[in-house]
């Protein structure tokens, strides 16, 4: 275990291992005058072995039943009370993704039948998930389970206004070929070719002011598990072991008021072999909130 003192930061954002680390968090403001050109968000990565692996997790390097792809609806619309996903299995394979009057994709939560394009549910399947008691350790520390660390990625301001990361337009991320963050860190890689670490998990807590008006949106592309909850309802549902896929959320689809202060939750794992992809897009001003309780223990 690394103490305090011996911690140190890689290009990657990667804080290596700090057992109990309480990092600050911001407080958030409205658009001023001159933006900031970044925005830092630091979440919690966890590290699993694969389930072939001594110690491995069943969800990780595990086949849907009704193969790979898109899966929704296998998390409760709304977050649990210790602010994580709620695990029903009660999802099925997306066949084709709703979507709203501009065409982009959306949650089928937020489907409005009266001007967006309905999508099509396929069979019943809970998404490479074996159970709630499994899933129940993906965005826990689980001692003997996984391990994890804090992890920060930066946001860049893009012409338009928006920020923006993108594993393929971040240098370090693209000499390593994709969203690698703990590559030869915390558990390791497991070997094979890409050698790289690809049994994940990752979450990030923030917050932001709702400004009606502004045309407020948060989009994701990626792969494989992705739920972002905002004021504690689901607004992207991209479950399942997939290739990149992609939902959109505009904000004046959500019940909130002008000048209000809202929290934003996501949550993302990389389950499978052999591609990581990672990349959000948002105009939302958003702060970090506090994180506790960094596990770097394995036994």
């Amino acid at each position: 275990m690394r103490t305090t003192s011996d911690a140190g930061t890689g290009s990657s954002g990667l804080l290596l291992v700090v057992p109990f680390l309480v990092l600050g968090a911001g407080t958030p403001v409205a658009a001023e005058t001159d933006p900031p050109l970044t925005v830092e968000l630091t979440g919690i990565v966890r590290d699993f072995r694969e389930r072939t692996a001594p110690g491995g997790h069943p969800d990780f390097e595990r086949r849907p039943d009704h193969g790979f792809g898109h899966y929704a609806g296998n998390v409760a619309p709304q977050l649990g009370e210790d602010g994580k996903p709620v695990f029903t299995g009660s999802g099925f394979k997306v066949q084709e993704q709703w979507k709203d009057d501009e065409n982009r994709p959306i949650c089928h939560l937020l489907f409005d039948a009266e001007r967006d394009d309905e999508g099509e549910a396929g069979a019943a399947d809970p998404g490479g998930i074996e159970s709630s008691a499994s899933f129940s350790s993906w965005f826990q520390d689980v001692l003997g389970v996984n391990m994890s660390a804090p992890l920060t990625i930066t946001l860049s301001r893009q012409p338009d206004g928006t920020y923006m990361f993108d594993d393929k337009l971040d240098s370090d991320y693209d000499a390593r070929g994709g969203f690698f963050p703990i590559d030869g860190v915390l558990l390791g890689n497991p070997g094979g070719s890409p050698d790289h670490n690809f049994h994940f998990t990752f979450e990030i807590h923030g917050e932001f002011i709702y400004q009606e008006g502004a045309n407020q949106f948060f989009r994701f592309t990626g792969d494989d598990d992705i739920w972002v909850f905002i004021n504690g309802q689901l607004v992207i549902d991209l479950g399942g072991v997939h290739s990149t896929v992609e939902q959109y959320v505009d904000l004046n689809r959500l019940d909130m008021a002008d000048g209000e202060t809202y929290q934003l939750d996501f949550f993302f794992a990389e389950r499978h072999r052999t591609q990581s992809n990672f990349r959000i897009t948002t105009n939302l001003p958003l702060v970090s909130m506090p994180i506790t309780a960094i596990a770097g223990v394995f036994d």
